[in-house]
């Protein structure tokens, strides 16, 4: 058992708990430390506030009554499942597909540990522009975009890689 994550994407999973206790940490202190709607602003663009999503990204079904939360829950839940079968599929050298599913893994647990005990996701980083308003967000939607775009850029960079040992090759 050991071997497997010596050699496999399991090797990476420090940088999942990494992000998942930075995800939890930082949830908290906002919970702890601001009132429900509180917003203190950090710079012209950028104000820590403190929100509550109900539903998913944009708040996706978050006025649906309460079935929602499982919901999500079950979708977290299988996705952690699948990208532990990925990490632990994939060989260890395959860095930038290793991070992406360590980071997609940290964030889907992150958002999984808040609707499970508290039925919501706490949000709070708030980005804006002028009138242009990003809805709010935490460490752990921010682990999944990450994750996503690490694993896009595996897609891209790895056909050319195929494309350039397949060249060497004739």
């Amino acid at each position: 058992m050991m071997k497997a994550f010596k050699t496999t994407g399991l090797a990476y999973l420090w940088l999942t708990v990494i992000f998942l206790v930075l995800d939890q940490v930082t949830k908290q202190l906002i919970a702890q430390n601001f009132y429900l709607g509180e917003s203190v602003n950090l710079l012209p663009f950028f104000d820590l506030t403190y929100a509550r999503n109900y539903g998913a990204a944009f708040s996706f079904l978050a006025d649906q009554g309460g079935w929602q939360r499982w919901f999500f829950t079950f979708i977290a839940i299988a996705a952690s499942i699948l990208f532990v079968y990925w990490l632990a599929k994939e060989d260890k050298s395959n860095t930038r597909l290793n991070v992406a599913f360590s980071m997609m893994l940290s964030g889907a647990l992150g958002n999984l540990i808040d609707r499970l005990i508290f039925g919501y996701v706490i949000d709070f980083l708030d980005f804006y522009w002028g009138s242009y308003h990003w809805p709010a967000f935490n460490v752990a939607d921010s682990a999944i975009f990450i994750g996503a775009a690490f694993m896009i850029l595996d897609a891209f960079l790895s056909n050319d890689d195929s494309k350039t040992t397949a060249g060497e090759k004739s």
